[in-house]
């Protein structure tokens, strides 16, 4: 039992030596905006969107707040840890080899799921973009079967995929549905990351330029078309118009598509060893960020549901171009530019996606995780190349069988796994030594003031909906009953953290952090549960079938 949290020890002699040190503040701001600007802002936002209605933006200030708390967590770590920054590496010094494997296992369903979801809505801007130029593909060429199918099921507006599903080829009795530009794009990055791929930081800046530019043309030649009604529909069954138009725990099941949006900052923690004086300047970028990342979605949402009925978003891939066609706003040039600058976007998220996830595997293989295949390294192009294959089948395969909103689900409640793990070990880590010019978090005793913050917090809230609580324990309530209990468990995890943090002089900041993702984690579904229960239940046979018997932490302590 000791083996399985065993704690990986970390020196000053375990920094590489052969990277740069080049990066600076703005740097960082402008990698983190390249990793957060993408997909969440040019795919899942409209997902989140017809989810959630116009009170989405409430969601976005939420996941703003855990994920800035977290990032706090994520430079406290990087202050003390040495070697190139993951969560995994921080987990691995905190709580052990275990829980390091099940974060580890966290970051492969983040960057390889992620990636399949950033596949498809790269495909949705390429195929959108073809249709502008005059070139039409195939419906059923251009969408998964599983999305087509749902979308004839339920009756969806997307006419694309109801065109789809009944325009299909049969192959026997099975309809002939593939999202050809999804797969071919990953094969496309995969052979890019196989061969190497370097990229300059004046480069990525620069596409973050273009991006911002396009965002803000979007933002201010919406804000002309703007009808304030659409920012208070009214609600078919109740007659009642108002800016949540299906409720709180409307505005919270999307939190999926919102929380994609912001998956890509802890990605900036593997900058630590090409960075500057990484403990004043890694925190300071992603704070920053995340802060201009966060105004740049309410903006952008403010605008799409103004300018858009939040319904007409259901299956919409490409919102920021879809506002703008002829049965919208009816601009046709800001079609055309949304839409490339959009494939340009997204390609590079893939990109970094795509070179990120093999080096995870690398790491794991390195500690004997991981089978040593992994940390194969090809002669010539010095990359991890047999990992790097892997992940490229690993993307590609679900892309035949699975659709955007199940993937998206999966990524984001593995990711916010991930960040309450994180946020916890930060609550497991000694006091330490303050040394000028490191990042050192702050020390806030949350012996009373997390209590009174929490409790006070739930007594205002029932003050202003007293209706909430009353039906709180109705948790088979169709529309509801899921999220009210979540908001139970949530509760109750709550007032435990309590009694720990007056017992153990708990610091405020992670406890704050860890209480905002628990929270995000209650617009989870008991499907996206599921799922995840079994993809950590076959994380878990493979760790105890292979990586308990080959840790080389256990071989060394035998």
């Amino acid at each position: 039992m000791n083996q399985l949290f065993r704690r990986k020890n970390y020196s000053e002699t375990d920094t590489s030596t052969s990277l740069l040190r080049v990066l600076g503040v703005w740097d960082i701001v402008f990698f983190g905006i390249a990793a957060i600007i993408g997909a969440g802002s040019f795919s899942s936002l409209g997902e989140a969107v017809f989810r959630g209605g116009p009170g989405v933006i409430l969601l976005y200030l939420i996941c703003g707040f855990a994920c800035g708390f977290t990032a706090l967590c994520y430079a406290e770590f990087a202050s003390r840890i040495p070697t190139a920054g993951s969560a995994y590496t921080y987990a691995y010094a905190s709580f052990g080899e275990l829980i390091a494997w099940v974060i580890g296992w966290a970051l492969i369903m983040e960057y390889s799921f992620g990636n399949i979801y950033v596949a498809f809505s790269w495909s949705d801007y390429f195929t959108s973009f073809l249709g502008r130029l005059g070139m039409h593909i195939p419906d059923y060429l251009t969408c998964s079967y599983t999305e087509a199918k749902k979308a004839f099921q339920y009756g969806s507006e997307n006419k694309e995929l109801l065109n789809a599903w009944k325009t299909a080829p049969l192959i026997g009795s099975l309809k002939f549905i593939v999202d050809v530009p999804a797969l071919v794009i990953n094969g496309l990055i995969t052979w890019l990351c196989y061969v190497g791929v370097k990229e300059s930081k004046n480069f990525n800046n620069s596409l973050v330029i273009l991006k911002l530019a396009v965002i803000v043309l979007v933002i201010l030649v919406g804000f002309a078309y703007i009808n304030t009604d659409n920012w208070t529909p009214v609600n078919p069954e109740t007659q009642v118009a108002s800016f949540m138009p299906n409720g709180f725990a409307g505005v919270m099941s999307a939190v999926s598509g919102v929380f994609f949006a912001y998956i890509g900052f802890d990605a900036l923690s593997v900058l630590s060893e090409e960075t500057k004086d990484p403990q004043k300047t890694l925190p300071k970028g992603m704070i920053i960020s995340l802060v201009l990342c966060t105004v740049i979605y309410i903006a952008l949402t403010l605008v799409l549901t103004g300018m858009v009925d939040y319904r007409k978003f259901d299956g919409i891939g490409d919102p920021l171009s879809f506002i703008f066609e002829k049965s919208n706003a009816n601009v046709a040039w800001m079609e055309l530019v949304v839409s490339f600058v959009a494939i340009v976007a997204i390609t590079t998220v893939l990109l970094v996606f795509q070179m990120g996830q093999p080096r995870i595997w690398y790491a794991m293989s390195r500690d004997g995780l991981m089978p040593e295949k992994f940390k194969t390294v090809h002669p010539k192009y010095k990359t991890p190349s047999f990992a790097t294959i892997i992940t490229g089948i690993a993307v590609g395969v679900p892309i035949l069988f699975t659709d955007k909103t199940f993937i998206l689900d999966f990524t984001s409640i593995g990711t916010i796994f991930a960040f309450v793990l994180v946020c916890a070990g930060v609550l497991m880590l000694p006091a330490k030594e303050k040394i000028k010019g490191r990042f050192h978090l702050p020390y806030v005793n949350g012996k009373i003031i997390f209590p009174v913050i929490f409790i006070g917090g739930l007594i205002g809230f029932y003050l202003w909906q007293p209706q909430f609580f009353t039906n709180l324990m109705d948790w088979k309530d169709p529309k509801e009953g899921e999220f009210r209990a979540s908001i139970s468990v949530f509760i109750v995890v709550n007032l435990i953290l309590c009694i720990f943090a007056f017992i153990k002089n708990f610091s405020l900041i992670p406890l704050i952090g860890l209480s905002s993702c628990l929270y995000l984690l209650t617009g989870m579904s008991h499907e996206n549960w599921f799922w995840f229960g079994l993809w950590f239940a076959l994380g878990l046979i493979i760790y105890f079938c292979y990586g308990y018997k080959n840790s080389k932490l256990r071989k060394e302590a035998v």
